[in-house]
């Protein structure tokens, strides 16, 4: 998270923690630090931070045959999963820079910076965005070399890289290119490179056989009337997206974005079209989105409170902070349901609906999602209208004092991954049998914003 948006985020914990109300009953609040799950999980291994990026926050997670590649505001470290059971870090790369959310594609990782920096390399600090020769945007790693990452080189963006998603060609271009969405926001009139109107994204291209020869090739504006900016509650009125997700198979994305969800057309992938968009009034700032696999629905969630502010209790109520279900008829959204976990979180506790994915399960829908403080859930929204958890895994509140939680939480090849910001990378293994389909199910690479339907997936 850059300064110019803490102060926001904070605001709005402040906010949202001074409407709590009662607190939830001590009862049901796990002690400080200590690990509780539902029967159906297993808490296979926690491998902590290692020590080079330990003092700042994990991230994002892709994954590339037995590797997980797990992002940090220092920058990222790459895990041996080969055997989850005795997961390692094999190395870490130290570039600071908020959010390094990550996605990789071959040999190449490409990481979000959304923090002004005073150039693109790794030994960068921090410089005010008022001043014109500071740099926000991607990075781009060769990561052939797993105990040895390599730096290629820095693509500026307007307003940095909140997150990012990675867009494969069409055709005969898939193997030539591959383009990377990039979503940011907030603009300032005294930023040079971050100016109001900012209702766009930016649009990287990277030739595979020559990714240093990467650049922006469009910014299409997605908001040319600068969508939905009066309604009341909004963290902050739209100014772009936050993240979307692509299901390049289908030509489809989702973009959670602000103050408004949407559905585009990436037919043409440097001109992607708005075809359906919505708002709710109970949402605060649309956060990310997921398909179902058949693309028939999206989850999008709230992140109420900018992820700084304790909403999992019984003031904020189940309806804000929380999953909105739709299905997609003739092209446009249509709500069905709210989904929130339903375990009252301590007011010391930032909650709210965060990152996950899609559980491969035949014939149902059912995904993995963080809550920050409060762990990570497995729902099944199969029946669109009534949503439901089937299990769950958390920590009590922090004895060291302080926010946290799992930033994301993710299914890949037999096993839940969920990056916390301070206890490192937690892996996880469900035993029920509305899941137990997926056991054998197995990709060799998964960027969760880059969704691919199961029949693209192996079978072990």
């Amino acid at each position: 998270m850059s300064s110019r948006r803490r102060s926001i985020v904070v605001a709005a914990a402040a906010f949202v923690l001074a409407l709590a109300g009662m607190p939830a009953q001590a009862a049901d609040i796990p002690p400080p630090d200590a690990v509780v799950m539902s029967p159906n999980m297993t808490h296979v291994l926690n491998v902590p931070k290692p020590a080079p990026i330990a003092a700042t926050i994990n991230t994002d997670i892709a994954f590339q045959g037995d590797y997980a590649y797990v992002g940090n505001y220092g920058g990222f470290s790459i895990y041996d999963i080969s055997n989850p059971r005795k997961a390692k870090v094999v190395s870490s790369v130290v570039c600071p820079g908020s959010q390094m959310d990550v996605s990789v594609y071959g040999d190449l990782l490409f990481a979000a910076v959304d923090s002004s920096r005073n150039n693109d390399s790794c030994s960068s600090t921090g410089q005010s965005a008022t001043i014109k020769e500071s740099w926000e945007g991607v990075r781009i790693f060769d990561v052939s070399d797993k105990t040895n990452p390599r730096y290629i080189k820095g693509v500026e963006t307007d307003c940095g890289s909140h997150t990012l998603t990675l867009v494969p060609g069409k055709g005969r271009d898939r193997h030539r290119n591959v383009y990377i969405y990039v979503s940011s926001y907030l603009p300032e009139a005294n930023f040079p490179d971050c100016r109001p109107p900012h209702d766009k994204i930016s649009i990287i291209k990277v030739p595979l056989r020559n990714p240093a020869a990467a650049e922006v090739a469009a910014t299409p504006v997605v908001f040319p009337d600068g969508g939905n900016e009066t309604q009341p509650g909004l963290l902050v009125p739209t100014s772009g997206c936050h993240d979307i997700t692509t299901f390049a198979e289908k030509d489809i994305a989702a973009g959670a974005c602000m103050g408004d969800g949407v559905l585009f057309d990436i037919s043409d992938r440097l001109n992607p079209k708005v075809t359906a968009r919505t708002t709710d009034p109970n949402f605060a700032f649309w956060h990310s989105a997921t398909f179902s696999n058949d693309a028939r629905k999206v989850v999008f969630t709230d992140e109420l409170g900018g992820g700084g502010a304790a909403t999992c209790n019984e003031a904020t109520g189940p309806n804000r902070g929380a999953d909105a279900i739709y299905e997609i008829k003739r092209g446009k959204l249509v709500f069905k349901s709210y989904f929130k976990i339903s375990r009252h979180q301590d007011d010391s506790e930032n909650c709210v609906a965060h990152n996950g994915s899609l559980i491969p399960v035949k014939g149902r829908d059912i995904m993995v999602q963080a809550w920050y403080m409060g762990g990570l859930s497995v729902m099944d929204f199969t029946d669109s209208a009534n949503p439901r958890e089937i299990g769950y895994f958390e920590r009590g509140p922090r004895s060291a004092g302080g926010g946290g939680g799992i930033w994301s939480a993710y299914y890949y090849n037999g096993y839940i991954y969920g990056a916390d910001f301070h206890e490192g990378l937690d892996i996880i293994k469900i035993n029920d049998p509305l899941t137990d389909g997926a056991r054998h199910v197995r990709t060799d690479r998964l960027n969760v914003q880059t969704q691919e339907s199961y029949r693209s997936w192996g079978h072990g």
